[in-house]
């Protein structure tokens, strides 16, 4: 009889390997890691810091910048604390709800990032097309509102694409190869039909982050033309530099 039988979900405990192949450095590799682990950590927290004690910077491309960092520090928890564990004290066994709930955060704070780089694009849009009406255009009321509708939307497009996963029977081996809980990797190892996990996987991410994608690249061609259409040279490149999302304000 298989040692990996079918087993209810709730009971199931996956293996990570770490980085495939070369599970023998995991210490060595743990170096690059830990050091853009802190880097994330201390920077985008410096980040968040200076925008909420800074007045001064109470302005939506730092509000949208302050939602950038905050997804920037969910992947790096989601993802860089998981992969060092591994690496330093070989933490590799992780319970079937426990990867369900690190794959969903993944996703989530993935497509999130996605939302908040279409906000910055229409932000620069707003910017640089109808400068005398931006302010009332992006109000912080409407700011808050696009902050709660980023979140719905991936909460709304992710949930199904992980719920799923819960009606999947695992009856082969239990161990992913990789340093985090890879949504294919845990289809691949399910002796049930996936072809709706693959559909509804795929969809999800093609209308999150491949819309946002073309939408994102297609407002920034009309930035680049509104701003060729000026004719001082001196505008043209004041408008350049509002069209920055960092130097924007």
């Amino acid at each position: 009889m298989s040692t990996f039988q079918n087993t209810t979900t709730s009971s199931i405990i996956f293996l990570l390997t770490g980085v495939p192949g070369l599970e023998g450095f995991h210490i060595w590799i743990s170096i690059p890691f830990c050091f853009l682990y802190a880097t994330a950590l201390s920077g985008n927290s410096l980040i968040l810091f200076t925008i909420i004690t800074q007045p001064s910077l109470h302005e939506p491309m730092y509000y949208f910048l302050s939602m950038l960092s905050t997804t920037d520090l969910g992947l790096s928890i989601s993802t860089l604390a998981t992969m060092l564990g591994i690496f330093w004290f070989n933490a590799r066994e992780i319970s079937f709800n426990a990867c369900l709930s690190q794959m969903f955060f993944i996703k989530l704070f993935t497509v999130m990032e996605s939302s908040v780089l279409l906000a910055m694009a229409f932000d620069r849009y707003v910017a640089i097309s109808n400068p005398l009406r931006y302010a009332t255009i992006l109000t912080d009321s409407r700011i808050a509102q696009i902050g709660v509708a980023i979140v719905i939307r991936g909460t709304v497009m992710l949930t199904p694409m992980v719920a799923l996963l819960k009606r999947l029977t695992f009856c082969r081996s239990h161990v992913l190869h990789h340093s985090y809980c890879f949504h294919p990797d845990v289809m691949k190892l399910s002796c049930t039909d996936t072809r709706i996990n693959n559909a509804v996987g795929l969809t999800a991410m093609i209308s999150t982050v491949g819309v946002d994608s073309v939408i994102i690249l297609f407002s920034y061609v009309l930035i680049i033309r509104t701003v060729l259409s000026i004719a001082s040279s001196e505008e043209r490149k004041k408008a350049f530099r509002h069209a920055s999302p960092i130097s924007g304000q």
